[in-house]
């Protein structure tokens, strides 16, 4: 398994869960984390890779006239303030994040590079947020191969919980029928970039009848402290109507001053490519 990012030993499981109105358990996590943390650097250099890869960057940029950070800055990126810029920030920044959660503690194989495909910076990426893939014996396919959907939804700034938990539930139940779409796109930017032995294990995927494997979802919720409220998360939140509820995983992440962080690894992302 790939080495942790560092930025992940800011994130803390606390010790009581919550349930769903229904008794579904709700993972409950913690991120703590300074914006002059040691790691800030490794962690924008990772954030620019997903957008656009440092070998790039200079060919992409040549004929602009812009400079690499404004490069970035001004046609890579989400804005930081014209809606829906820092919307399009705080979702992909908790995607990127659960992103880390599913490979590194989970132990799924995430791959990556759907960012670098938007044709705006302001909009996000269609199709199921997260796909990880588990292999019980590599490469020979088994039953117990396991595919991950993985819904992320955020609400970083302030304000009262707007039920994103629900939502991503909502949109993890939708992943049943949509997930042939985004083992299509995924292994299509495989085998684009060149990566023909990972296309060919999001193949092992396609077709669940000829190939059996174990299907799981996940829904995730990324939030402020000022939007995170237990009694209404437990009360609001419902998982009986999810396709895949016997195979469902609830995650919370909670922060303070997110949207912050989440400026201030852009704006490192960009000055220091």
């Amino acid at each position: 398994m790939p080495i942790p990012p560092s930025h992940l030993a800011s994130l803390t499981k606390l010790s009581s869960s919550l349930l769903t109105a229904d008794q579904c358990r709700i993972d409950v996590w913690e991120l703590s984390v300074s914006p002059t943390a040691n790691f800030m650097s490794a962690w924008a250099a990772s954030f620019r890779q997903h957008y656009c890869s440092d070998a790039e960057i200079d060919a992409l940029r040549d004929g602009t006239g812009l400079s690499r950070a404004e490069y970035l800055t001004q046609l890579v990126f989400p804005d930081k303030s014209t809606a829906p810029g820092p919307g399009i920030r705080a979702g992909d920044f908790a995607e990127l994040l659960i992103s880390d959660y599913v490979e590194h503690v989970l132990g799924y194989w995430v791959p990556r590079g759907k960012y670098a495909e938007k044709a705006s910076r302001d909009e996000s990426v269609k199709g199921v947020d997260i796909l990880g893939f588990h292999f019980t014996t590599s490469p020979t396919p088994t039953p117990t191969d396991t595919l991950l959907a993985f819904e992320v939804k955020a609400q970083l700034s302030g304000g009262n919980y707007t039920g994103r938990l629900q939502n991503a539930i909502d949109d993890s139940s939708k992943d049943y029928l949509r997930r042939a779409m985004t083992l299509n796109a995924t292994k299509r930017r495989l085998r684009q970039a060149g990566e023909h032995d990972k296309a060919l294990r999001v193949q092992r995927f396609q077709n669940l009848s000829d190939n059996p494997y174990v299907y799981r979802s996940g829904a995730a919720a990324v939030l402020s402290d000022a939007a995170y409220d237990e009694a209404l998360l437990q009360k609001s939140t419902k998982v009986s109507e999810h396709q895949n509820a016997a195979s469902l995983e609830l995650i919370v992440i909670r922060g303070k001053e997110l949207m912050k962080l989440v400026h201030a690894i852009y704006e490192r992302a960009a000055h220091e490519a």
